[in-house]
């Protein structure tokens, strides 16, 4: 066997044996966003009782975890999932935000978005969202929010809700956030 051979034959097994670990690291990383999910929800779902309900009947929602810092500018990102309540479906997405303004913080926070129609939930998976936001005063420490910020509305086609599980956050800004597909978990 010469040279080239035995390098493809390796090439080949590598290639091969890495497959299962690749498959393997992204079913944990499916699982550990649905855990962040179902922790979001509870968490929710005990500051507002009546939001479990409002999930249940929507077409669908989403939720992601966050992380973010902000001095004048700011930038946060996180992952999540969207939810499709008719057919159980999940898909797994990412999340960016940028903002600028008199504001100031970091913190991780819970975001839930509860659609109104099946189109809006549709276009919001295959799509992905732009938007944009206004001023915000929140804080959290060691996993216990002050609260979401009740059912403010995100758009014509779902309300949004925000839960700061650690950190600060006082200001007003202009926000741009970005929602788009998990290439790496779908």
């Amino acid at each position: 066997m010469n040279i080239r051979s035995l390098l493809a034959v390796s090439g080949l097994a590598l290639t091969l044996g890495a497959v299962p670990a690749i498959a393997a690291d992204k079913a944990a990383q499916q699982a550990e966003v649905q855990k962040a999910t179902a922790a979001s929800l509870q968490k929710f779902y005990k500051a507002n009782p009546k939001l479990k309900e409002d999930v249940a009947k929507a077409p669908g929602y989403a939720v992601f975890t966050t992380y973010g810092m902000s001095f004048l500018v700011g930038g946060a990102g996180g992952s999540g999932l969207a939810h499709d309540n008719a057919t159980q479906h999940v898909t797994y997405m990412n999340m960016a935000q940028a903002s600028a303004g008199p504001q100031v913080g970091i913190a991780q926070q819970d975001l839930l978005l509860v659609f109104k129609s099946k189109k809006a939930f549709d276009d919001f998976v295959d799509k992905g969202w732009e938007a944009s936001g206004g001023a915000a005063a929140t804080a959290g420490a060691a996993n216990k929010g002050a609260g979401p910020a009740g059912g403010e509305q995100f758009t014509n086609e779902a309300n949004y809700y925000k839960y700061t599980k650690n950190g600060l956050e006082v200001g007003g800004n202009l926000a741009g956030n970005k929602f788009w597909k998990s290439k790496e978990l779908n």
